[in-house]
């Protein structure tokens, strides 16, 4: 064999060598899918998270299965036709569902690191099925601006339903509405459960969950306070926030990522007023399960508490997307970093007058023939 010949057999028997190692590799390698939703900015964070996972754990492959709409009635089928991912992220007004039907895996940690409400939020039956990421609550917001220009002074923490009444109307005019309303139970359920009611049906028909329905829909129908759904038309609330045409603003820490991008005003953030059982808003939680039927538990399990360690936590809270379930982050310069909104710390401290919201493995259906019911009560 010439010299020439010889170095091509090397080069062709190299490349061989390489193929089958490649080869071998990949067979080894556990693939674990993982099934999410999110926005773009939370898809853009969790891929290089899982790209540092694999390469810290050579031996697992991870495929992400990004589902960003229908996403639980894609689950659904996937559970249905047995080809259910490893790890799914999931929220607690689903986990009953799947729990219920023996689909998950139930979970072992380490919990002193989490919110209890949040490990309470993900269990089911006494029995932890999802790892939390984070818990979500409800704050009002608010137009410094348009409080100035009107010269109302701002909300405090210790403000009543009364209080709130009265701010709201004087927010009311010239195009401006005092606060926010939603027809979705998620919006008007921290009003009952501040007077001692609930959406439940053992609970929906008591005196003090009669009354708070009646005030809520009051705040648009009797004191205008509200805007009608002709006044909205066709714009979010969060819109109408945004465009200066709300002074008040019901909703979640998943806005602050927008309107600090988009709000043209001062704004910050204060607590739900005072019911006559004090200011209670329901706390939900989102994390990660894995499911009964994956066959790399082991693993799954290795990407769950990696996604669920502190420096992964982090990372997801310094977008200013979410309220990490985490003690340690949340009470870090992570999440309390100095930007708007001015009194973050409210998303903590309301955390422990919250509530888990109560949800039954009937509850979506409990929540269609709710907004059924309330459609002509609050229009």
């Amino acid at each position: 064999m010439n010299k020439k010949n010889c170095i091509r057999f090397i080069v062709v028997l190299i490349v061989c060598i390489l193929f089958l190692c490649g080869c071998t590799f990949k067979e080894k390698r556990a693939v674990i899918e993982f099934a999410s939703w999110g926005s773009k900015s939370e898809i853009d964070i969790l891929k290089p998270l899982l790209n540092e996972f694999e390469n810290e754990n050579p031996d697992i492959k991870v495929e992400l299965m990004h589902i960003p709409q229908n996403y639980f009635q894609k689950i659904h089928l996937l559970f249905a036709s047995n080809t259910a991912p490893d790890v799914i992220f999931i929220n607690n007004l689903y986990l009953p569902v799947y729990a219920n039907a023996g689909v998950l895996e139930p979970l072992r940690i380490d919990n002193t690191q989490f919110y209890p409400q949040s490990i309470d939020a993900l269990s089911f039956n006494g029995q932890l099925y999802a790892v939390p990421r984070d818990v979500s609550s409800l704050v009002i917001f608010y137009n410094k601006d348009i409080f100035n220009k009107k010269d109302i002074p701002y909300p405090s923490k210790d403000w009543t339903f009364g209080d709130f009444l009265s701010i709201a109307q004087e927010l009311t005019g010239n195009g401006t509405f005092g606060i926010s309303f939603e027809e979705d139970p998620l919006f008007y359920l921290p009003y009952l459960m501040s007077n001692g009611g609930g959406i439940l049906p053992d609970e929906i028909n008591k005196p003090e969950s009669q009354k708070s329905l009646d005030f809520y829909a009051d705040l648009r129908k009797k004191y205008h306070a509200a805007p009608r759904k002709n006044e909205s038309a066709s714009a979010t609330m969060a819109q109408m926030f945004l465009q200066g045409r709300l002074g008040m603003y019901l909703s979640g820490r998943w806005m602050v990522p927008k309107i600090r991008e988009e709000a043209k005003f001062d704004w910050d953030i204060v607590q739900f007023p005072k019911g006559t059982k004090g200011s209670i808003v329901q706390i939900d939680a989102s994390g990660w399960a894995i499911t009964k039927s994956s066959k790399h538990k082991a693993e799954a399990l290795k990407l769950v508490e990696y996604l669920s360690s502190k420096s992964s936590i982090e990372k997801f809270t310094g977008s200013g997307l979410i309220v990490p379930a985490r003690v340690d982050v949340a009470n870090s310069t992570v999440f309390l970093d100095g930007q708007k909104p001015e009194s973050a710390k409210v998303f903590l401290d309301i955390i422990q007058s919250s509530k888990p919201t109560t949800v039954t493995v009937d509850y979506r259906e409990i929540l269609d023939n709710l907004k059924q019911q309330m459609e002509s009560k609050f229009n």
